[in-house]
């Protein structure tokens, strides 16, 4: 068991002292109720141990957490041997939309419009929160009118961002163009319906300046495998323009160390390239994959979770939390630290170093070469050589 853990990189030796000791109570536990060991080795299985020794001993089971981690860690233990005990947490199934309507409409985005799952989701998501507020005013999809719908968006304006607002609205535009399509309305709303007007690229693309990049990547301790992990995949996102969708997907095979070259999926579109793996690159990942990444994961993804059972990193929030903690380590208050700001800040700085800008938007994966012109507007250096003195 030591010796797993301790390849793991996870466990520290004081505290594998004390998963032995609850380990043994867990298994004189299975004896006394003559319980098979492996398939008790699940959170629910924890949770009846924890309760029926907090019985015994009169305590509160929410103070013995340590006997939940150490059941889990023998769990680990398990599957490293080759035992393939019973997964931690119960899978929570894909949940189809709650009704045959929304169904159908999934069915059609997808065979007509052919959008990927997360916009088919969002879409889903967007006429949920329709349908609920014409039930909470009385109303159906049937009875629907214009001015439901204008309602819905008000209230959607005084609660979301603008951008998110005028998402909701595409998606209640797609939503009326599905009921008119398949013959459930008569009357065409679609064309009708009102969102708040966005000026393209209103506003400057967050970013940093790469200055504060170096700073970001100085401040991260490498002399942990957490550190190893995060150094690696701040780097990645730093040097090629990265989204936190890029590095969640990678994975091991994606990594092609003879040729050196890395294959790289764009989440939104599926569309796959081919980028050159960079010196520097390479020996920071093989770094994190020899010291940092521990041996005996269940997934192939590259950067994965640091702590059991070592799943990969699932949501942008988690690369996000990635980058915000590293940044207040580096003294970096910047107000805009999203998983998307490091792509934004290598955009400026390519422009800042003379990237023609079609090259730059096609490693960027934009469909729209004139979404680069955000980027134009944050490339300092840039600007400064054409700016114009301010009249006195």
């Amino acid at each position: 068991m030591r010796r797993v853990w301790r390849g793991d990189r996870c466990v520290q030796d004081s505290s594998a002292g004390t998963y032995l000791s609850w380990i043994r109570r867990f298994r004189a536990y299975c004896q006394l109720h003559e319980l098979d060991e492996l398939p008790e080795l699940t959170l629910d299985g924890a949770r009846r141990f924890i309760g029926w020794y907090a019985r015994q001993r009169h305590l509160d089971p929410r103070r013995l957490s340590s006997a939940r981690t150490a059941v889990h860690a023998l769990s680990r233990v398990y599957a490293v041997m080759g035992q393939e005990p019973p997964a931690w947490k119960a899978g929570r199934r894909a949940r189809p939309p709650a009704m045959a309507l929304l169904q159908a409409f999934a069915d059609h985005i997808l065979r007509h419009r052919g959008n990927p799952e997360v916009t088919v989701r969002k879409r889903l998501d967007h006429a949920g929160k329709l349908l609920e507020h014409l039930a909470q005013h009385g109303k159906t999809w049937e009875t629907m009118t214009l001015s439901d719908l204008d309602a819905f968006l008000i209230e959607c304006a005084d609660r979301y961002a603008r951008t998110t607002t005028a998402d909701i609205a595409c998606s209640v535009r797609a939503f009326a163009r599905f009921l008119l399509a398949t013959g459930r309305i008569a009357l065409d709303l679609a064309d009708s319906v009102i969102s708040p007007v966005q000026p393209k690229f209103e506003r400057p693309r967050p970013a940093l300046p790469w200055s504060d990049v170096q700073r970001l990547l100085r401040a991260v301790d490498i002399s942990s495998a957490r550190g190893l992990r995060d150094h690696a995949l701040l780097l990645m996102m730093s040097t090629y323009g990265f989204g936190a969708g890029e590095v969640i997907a990678l994975r091991l095979e994606n990594i092609d160390w003879g040729a050196g070259t890395l294959q790289i999926t764009r989440p939104k579109t599926g569309v796959a390239f081919t980028l050159p793996l960079l010196p520097t690159i390479a020996r920071v990942l093989a770094r994190y994959l020899r010291h940092g990444r521990p041996p005996h994961t269940p997934t192939r993804h590259v950067f994965v979770q640091m702590k059991m059972p070592f799943g990969p990193l699932t949501s942008s929030s988690a690369v996000r939390h990635i980058l915000v903690k590293h940044a207040r380590v580096a003294g970096l208050d910047a107000p805009f630290l999203g998983s998307h700001v490091l792509r934004h800040s290598n955009a400026a700085r390519q422009i800042d170093m003379g990237a023609r800008p079609r090259v730059l938007s096609d490693l960027l994966g934009h469909r729209d070469p004139e979404s680069l012109s955000a980027y134009v507007r944050i490339a300092t250096e840039s600007l400064r050589e054409i700016s114009l003195p301010v009249p006195t």
